[in-house]
Formats: C-alpha cells, structure tokens, sequence
C-alpha cells in the first residue's frame, strides 16, 4: 500500500527548495557555508571547503523538484565547479564529491566528475592502514581516521568498479574498528603515529553529535550495497542497530546537543536531518525494525519542520561549538539533508540511491 505523504513535509520542502533559489541568486558562483539567523546573510567560500557537495546537492534537488531547465543548468554548473577537488589531499573527498552529483541523473559532466573521483579515491587509500586517510587539505595531522570521512566515502569508493567494491569496505570496517566503542560509542577521530599505533584525537570532541549520524549514515549506505556488505552482514546490521539505537530509544531528544558534554549549550539540527536520512535508508531494508525506523525519521523531520524551520532556513545548526562559531545558524548541510528526507517523504527521490 502506498502511503500519502504528508502535506507538511510537501510545503516545508517547497521552502528549502525556494530558499536555494534565493541563496543562489545571493551567492552568486561562491558556495554558501552558514547563514546569520537574524539577517539570512550567508557566508560563502570560493572553492566550497567541506561542504560544496551539499550546495550542489540542493540544486539538483531543487532541478528535480521544479524540473526548470535554468534549475538543471546552476546544479551542472555549480557540480562542475567542484571538479578541483578530485586531487585534493582529503578524505572529504566523499562527502564532496559523491552528494555533489549523485543526484544529477543523466547528467554526464556529473557522471565523468564522479568516476573520476572515484578512481582518485581508490588510488589515495593507504594499503597499510586499510583506510583513506582524512588528509593534509584542511591543516593538521594527515594520518587521522575520522567518522566524517566516511559517509559519501563509500558510495564514491564502491562506484569503482570491484577494486573499489573492496577499498569501500576496507575503509568502513577499519573505521569501525578504530571509532566505534562499547554501547555503540563514538570516537569521532583517531590520529595514528608510527611508533605507538592509533590513539584517540581530541578533535571533534567526543560527544560530537555529528559523529554518530555520519557513521550511522554510512553504515546504512553499505547495507543498500550489497557488493560492499557482503564481507561481514551481519556485523554491519548489528551496528546499524547499535548505531540507531541512540536516536531512536526512549527519551532520546529528536534534536541533540551538538555536544553532550556541553548541557548548556547550543543544539545541532544539522546532526538531527543526517540522523533522519539515514533511518530513512534503514527503514528501506527488511527487518522488523523497519517501522520503528522509519516512525522516528518522519518524527525527527516533524519536529525540525515545526520548531526549527523559518522562512525555508534551517536555523539552531552548530558549525563549531567548541570554538563558538556559527551556534545557531542555517548551515548548508543541514538545509541539504532535512530537504533529501523530506524529498523521500514525499517520493521525489529514492533514499536508497542517493
């Protein structure tokens, strides 16, 4: 049976999707990164740092949604203008390259870009280490496994052909290994030295709420791929369930703290739309569970529609909490992942392919 898809997810899509528009015309050929609450004014980025992936992302939502030709032209653009980044020494690599086009269809500079980036991402993983190193791109220690570099990293990876199939589980296990801890505990970053092996790195911190949502986004994009899967199934379920399990238990708030360690500090909707999409993308496998996820997403949603959306911004995302940057602001991710779960919601896309 079909389900009718809510009219509240149908409008509050149409207004993320009509912000772009506007943040578009604003921002011109820069990428936006957050926007002040109180005026909307974004601040951009030349080259899209971390987050470019996300703006064209939108743009292919928004191409989808409207299916207006000048639309599906800015997203082939703005895709285009990432192209810098394929030989770029980080592991964001996937989150960049891999949600900057998987929603573009037939479009063929996307296509190109994307096997492209995916041939740089299987010749940048370390044989030794069994991952993609996060990468001197951004500053500090090369040799770090962070959960952020995870989620895209194993779609892009596995579009590799079977060569990549391999390197995508490779680098998921070994991330399992070094930041999952008991409870389904994150470790956000691990930093490995030579002499003494892989320690814990201080940066995100470790009740980083963000850090489960990635790593429990890329488990679910695993689980939809059974070529990178197949290795070990039923560990991955187990922590796609262990995973879940801190968003979905009694009492847990829809919308987290950006930091646990922090009671009184800011929020993080951004963390609560990636938590979102990935239950929707569990909720899309077998399992008895499946209801339970899929309540819950469509509840997160809600609740970020209803307490937290204004004038199609997203606002209350935590960019930085520890070093108070952008605590309350629209962040271009954030906008990027509640419309993806609303574009589910209402069947404009197949969460399983994106």
């Amino acid at each position: 049976m079909t389900r009718t898809p809510p009219d509240w997810a149908g409008r509050a899509l149409g207004d993320v999707l009509d912000r772009a528009a506007a943040t578009r015309t604003e921002t011109g050929d820069r990428f936006p990164l957050y926007a002040d609450p109180d005026t909307g004014r974004w601040t951009t980025t030349g080259r899209g740092a971390w987050t470019g992936g996300f703006w064209a992302g939108l743009l292919w939502l928004r191409a989808r949604h409207t299916g207006n030709a000048q639309d599906r032209a800015a997203a082939a653009a703005c895709t285009a203008r990432l192209a810098d980044w394929v030989e770029a020494d980080t592991a964001t690599r996937g989150l960049i390259l891999w949600y900057g086009t998987a929603l573009a269809g037939a479009d063929t500079g996307a296509r190109e870009l994307r096997t492209r980036a995916a041939k740089a991402a299987l010749a940048a993983l370390d044989p030794e280490l069994g991952l993609v190193p996060w990468g001197s791109a951004f500053g500090g220690p090369r040799l770090l496994a962070r959960v952020d570099d995870v989620p895209g990293m194993v779609a892009l990876l596995a579009a590799g052909g079977p060569e990549g199939e391999r390197a995508a589980a490779s680098h998921l296990h070994r991330h399992l290994d070094l930041c999952l801890g008991g409870g389904g505990r994150v470790v956000p970053a691990r930093e490995f030295d030579a002499a003494s092996g892989w320690q814990t790195y201080g940066e995100p911190p470790a009740g980083w709420s963000r850090g489960s949502a990635w790593l429990l986004l890329a488990v679910a994009d695993a689980l939809h791929r059974p070529e990178v899967s197949r290795s070990a199934p039923d560990r991955l379920e187990a922590v796609a369930e262990r995973l879940a399990d801190t968003w979905t238990r009694p009492r847990t708030p829809l919308v987290p703290l950006a930091d646990e360690a922090r009671p009184a500090g800011p929020l993080d909707t951004s963390a609560a739309a990636i938590a979102a999409v990935a239950l929707l993308k569990l909720a899309r496998l077998p399992g008895c569970r499946a209801a339970q996820y899929a309540y819950r997403a469509a509840a997160i949603l809600e609740r970020l529609v209803g307490e937290h959306l204004t004038r199609g911004m997203l606002l209350d995302g935590c960019y930085d909490a520890g070093k108070g940057v952008a605590v309350r602001h629209e962040l271009v991710w954030g906008d990027f992942f509640l419309a993806l779960g609303l574009a589910a919601l209402t069947g404009l896309v197949e969460i399983r392919d994106v």
